[in-house]
């Protein structure tokens, strides 16, 4: 059975996650781990301040936290009705990475969903804060879901490929159970740059052969300047319904989020990410 965490602050990008999840994964036996972080100044207003002990205001929060989160379930069993899908609340007081990292451990987690601001609005933001902490320090498998983003069948993914590393079957698994869940198709977008690395391209095409052996190919060169609009253009223009990428030095998912985080973009990614990492490394 495959566990996943959802993280939430109750927005509307978080909640928008969550739906997205249970549609993914309608088919398979789930159990989703809903966690809310609190933290000290979501209390400090004037309101609360009139509480004498802090620990009624802590279970003050916890407790309207574990409401809330209750009634997301109950509008999903209603909406969603899936008797291989178990429900479980987590409110943590803590350090939202460390939470995650508390979370992932206790209940073995497969993958972490959770909600992005999505590159819209006048300041075109594409990460949020909290996505951007998780990728760069979560080894879990993430999958990134931008704001308004709905749920369509699976059936074209692409995987960006710099050839700066070796890719290994670990670090693909997820990426791997998806092909083969969704029996999508799966393209290989080789991204060629000044930092790609000849010998590793050839041997990064051998294990791509063996274990993706039904994948396409295909190549784009790239700059730094324009590799969000290049690829935006790519996935947009080939009606791509997920992007997977490997969270390595210099790959275009450290330059994504090192860039462009908060910089203004004219060109949003309207899909999911999925974030790989390898356990190895």
């Amino acid at each position: 059975m495959k566990a996943v965490l959802l993280p939430t602050d109750f927005s509307k990008n978080s909640l928008n996650a969550i739906n997205y999840a249970v549609k993914l994964l309608k088919d398979k036996p789930c159990e989703f781990y809903f966690l809310n972080v609190q933290k000290a100044s979501s209390f400090l207003s004037d309101d609360m301040m009139t509480v004498s002990s802090s620990a009624t205001v802590y279970k003050t929060l916890v407790e309207a936290a574990k409401t809330s989160i209750e009634n997301i379930i109950s509008e999903l069993k209603l909406k969603y009705p899936n008797k291989h899908h178990k429900f479980f609340s987590i409110v943590d007081y803590d350090n939202f990475i460390d939470a995650i990292h508390q979370s992932v451990e206790k209940h073995d987690i497969d993958l972490i969903v959770m909600g992005t601001k999505g590159a819209t609005g006048f300041q075109k933001v594409l990460f949020g804060s909290n996505t951007v902490r998780v990728i760069n320090r979560c080894t879990t498998p993430i999958l990134a879901i931008p704001s308004g983003c709905e749920y369509h069948e699976l059936n074209k993914i692409a995987f960006t490929a710099n050839h700066i590393e070796l890719y290994t079957e670990a670090a693909l698994t997820t990426l791997g159970n998806i092909l083969e869940n969704y029996n999508a198709q799966l393209t290989i977008l080789h991204l060629a740059g000044p930092n790609t690395i000849a010998h590793k391209k050839m041997d990064n095409m051998t294990f791509f052969d063996t274990n993706f052996p039904e994948a396409q190919h295909d190549y784009i060169d790239v700059v730094d300047r324009d590799i969000v609009s290049t690829i935006s253009n790519y996935m947009k223009n080939q009606d791509f319904n997920m992007l997977a990428m490997v969270k390595k030095p210099h790959s275009f998912l450290e330059r994504l989020l090192h860039t462009y985080t908060e910089e203004k973009i004219g060109y949003a990614f309207d899909m999911p990410f999925l974030v790989l990492t390898n356990p190895e490394s």
